[in-house]
């Protein structure tokens, strides 16, 4: 099978992932619901066995929101991926592996919020509609979530491998070859970390960019105070 080669700033965003084969069909998405500096052993091991079995990019993802628009960017930027695992467990706080099917099976509104969930971060501001329209175009998810055998997800990525549909928990996985589109390369532009506070129209993003404005001439005028 004749492999794409990605785009020459793939993986375009830096992240807690490992990079394995670029011309692999699959990534793993583990759900990190600690802090960064508290990984537990479990987890860990999890990223390790996606990685070890052949994924593209194996790691962690913690938020429904800048978490996930550095994983599409990622994503986008190698058409041969064609699978994402989700893996680990929930997100109390954030929701994000709910969050992730809700994109899958629902997509987003005019204002990039997924549908169909109840996390109240789930908002992809910082990248273009076409990346995330190339996401669920190319991508299929295989949902693995609380799955805690790292066997399991060696399975689920040496299915994704085969050249023949292999039945694997419900699904029937086998390498499709790369999507047809170009690459896509980009990476996250606003950077809005808080996006469901970001205004519904462009009315008030007028008012909010001269409320923003004044803040900054306020503190420039009391920087100049001796």
């Amino acid at each position: 099978m004749v492999k794409a080669t990605p785009h020459p700033n793939y993986p375009a965003e830096a992240g807690r992932y490992i990079r394995g084969n670029d011309a692999s069909p699959v990534v793993l998405a583990v759900v990190l619901n600690t802090d960064e500096d508290k990984i537990p052993a479990d987890l860990e091991k999890l990223v390790r066995a996606g990685a070890e079995s052949g994924a593209a990019l194996a790691g962690t993802v913690q938020t429904p929101n800048i978490g996930f628009e550095k994983m599409i960017c990622n994503i986008v930027g190698n058409p041969n991926i064609r699978y994402l695992i989700l893996g680990g467990p929930e997100s109390a706080g954030h929701l994000t592996g709910e969050a992730l099917k809700a994109l899958f099976a629902n997509g987003v509104d005019a204002r990039k919020r997924i549908v169909g969930t109840d996390s109240v971060h789930a908002v992809l501001p910082n990248i273009p509609a076409e990346f995330i329209l190339r996401l669920l175009q190319q991508v299929t998810l295989v949902d693995l979530q609380f799955e805690a055998d790292p066997g399991q997800i060696k399975k689920a990525v040496w299915a994704c491998y085969q050249e023949q549909p292999t039945p694997f928990r419900g699904y029937a996985l086998s390498d499709p070859g790369p999507f047809a589109g170009e690459p896509l390369d980009g990476r996250i532009t606003w950077r809005v970390t808080q996006p469901w506070w970001e205004p519904d129209n462009d009315a008030e993003r007028v008012a909010l960019d001269r409320a923003r404005a004044l803040i900054e001439k306020l503190k420039a005028r009391k920087a100049d105070k001796p």
